[in-house]
């Protein structure tokens, strides 16, 4: 009773703290930019959606599993009902904004890559050694940059969580898939990863980020190192019979439901129709669509109804198939779009934000890498991107226009737009919510009781050792 009367009173005090200052604040908030009016202690509820994410598991797994799209309602109205009272209307568009622009076609693509993967059923018997682990994720990496890291992660993690079921070492396998095939590898062009494909609708060519390939292969490289060593070390504690073939009939390798492939391209398809192709714009409550997205969506869906339409259900059995990920993800994701909203709002409004001392402070590719990085470690990668992308247009070629200063970034710096693309793509391995796979390879692992580290032991155990040192080396050679 007593923490249920602390939750509401800090809504209360919450709401107070945001509407009292009073119609004068609203005033001046309404018509300006709301990033260059909104405080920094406006992302609280942002902070507390993160923090449900990473503590309730822990301290009440039970609460958490069944009441998780509450939890998340709560911090999203926590953060939307202050919001709207005080800026009112332009409260309102920027939230119809991200929903409409951003949430709503985010969980269609996820939605139909995690349905169309899900009817792709890889048969065989395998056994997890360090060999066959690391060709997995060697696999994954090279795909993700062609079919998106959702779409490499949905289509390989079931393999490997089987090949891996007799293992009692197992969970560093699962996180290193996320480091590569759910991030890294999605580097190499603007189908692999969602700031690249924004990248390529602002004007970066769509062959260009071929140029980074020295810094993914070495930062790949060297992850699959330590993956290999690592996985021997553990492979060698495990016991004879994990160790041993399955003791069963053993089955040949095939794949089911290979039509599926099909729909994933028409998904591909759709996606790179959508930067190619301009049709004009809509207007949906305010906020205008482009037609050509509309399209996309439409798309999408279509292809995810008729791999369920044309996938036997005994393929999606028998690949441990559910809906549960995916609902979490989008239950989830629903709270977080919300209390972004001023993140993101701050970020946009540059020098006359509340963050303003940090964006002036990057100025050189090694702060642009790691600024970039570390804000797409837990905020929208796509828009943090952009938001830098911009802050280096605006410092070397103020006032000329958005395609040719990209241009002109490209053939003058393109050291930075390196590095803003990189911090922006590998980063979002650092944390379970800097990439939307993340979390679903995640959700998909602990169905099938492989126990995921939590969202603090991720980062403590894996992400800080592993990943920033490789980061730091890359900035030294590369930045």
């Amino acid at each position: 009773m007593h923490g249920k009367r602390n939750w509401i009173l800090l809504t209360v005090l919450f709401v107070l703290a945001v509407v009292a200052p009073g119609t004068a604040a609203a005033g001046e908030g309404g018509g300006a930019e709301l990033g260059t009016v909104l405080p920094l202690w406006s992302i609280i509820p942002f902070a507390g959606i993160l923090l449900s994410i990473a503590v309730f598991p822990l301290v009440a797994a039970e609460f958490w599993h069944h009441h998780f799209p509450k939890v998340s309602a709560f911090w999203a109205l926590l953060f939307a009902v202050p919001f709207v009272l005080k800026y009112r209307g332009p409260a309102m568009h920027e939230i119809l904004h991200i929903y409409i622009l951003d949430y709503i076609p985010f969980i269609i693509l996820l939605w139909a890559l995690f349905t169309v993967a899900g009817g792709i059923l890889i048969r065989g018997s395998f056994n997890g050694t360090p060999g066959l682990n690391t060709v997995f994720l060697i696999i994954g990496t090279l795909i993700a940059s062609w079919v998106g890291t959702t779409g490499a992660a949905m289509l390989l993690v079931r393999p490997v969580i089987r090949a891996n079921a007799r293992r009692r070492h197992k969970v560093h396998t699962l996180v290193f898939f996320i480091f590569l095939v759910a991030n890294v590898g999605g580097s190499l062009t603007p189908l692999g990863d969602p700031p690249l494909f924004l990248g390529f609708l602002h004007g970066v060519p769509f062959f260009w980020t071929f140029r980074i390939i020295p810094e993914t292969a070495t930062v790949a490289g060297i992850l699959l190192l330590i993956y290999y060593l690592l996985d021997s070390y553990f492979w060698r504690k495990e016991t004879n019979a994990a160790q041993q073939p399955s003791d069963g009939v053993q089955e040949k390798l095939r794949i089911d439901g290979l039509h599926n492939l099909i729909f994933l391209a028409g998904i591909l398809g759709g996606v790179l129709l959508s930067g190619m192709w301009h049709a004009g714009h809509v207007n949906i409550l305010g906020v205008q669509q482009s037609i050509q997205n509309l399209v996309r969506d439409g798309l999408l869906i279509l292809m995810g109804i008729l791999s369920i339409k044309t996938t036997s259900k005994k393929i999606r059995e028998d690949n441990a198939f559910t809906w549960f990920p995916i609902l979490e993800v989008a239950y989830l994701f629903a709270g977080i779009f919300m209390t972004i909203v001023p993140a993101l709002a701050i970020l946009r409004a540059g020098d006359g934000g509340a963050l303003h001392g940090l964006i002036d402070a990057v100025k050189t590719p090694a702060d642009y890498f790691w600024v970039t990085g570390a804000l797409s470690s837990f905020l929208d990668n796509a828009p943090t991107y952009l938001t830098f992308l911009n802050t280096a247009l605006g410092r070397f070629f103020p006032g000329m226009p958005e395609t040719q200063a990209v241009h002109a970034l490209i053939a003058q710096h393109h050291v930075f737009l390196k590095a803003i693309s990189t911090g922006a793509v590998y980063m979002g391995a650092n944390s379970y919510i800097g990439n939307a796979p993340n979390f679903m390879v995640k959700s998909i692992a602990e169905e099938n009781g492989v126990e995921m580290p939590s969202f603090f032991g991720y980062i403590l155990k894996y992400s800080l050792p592993i990943l920033i040192p490789v980061f730091i080396l890359v900035t030294v050679v590369f930045f």
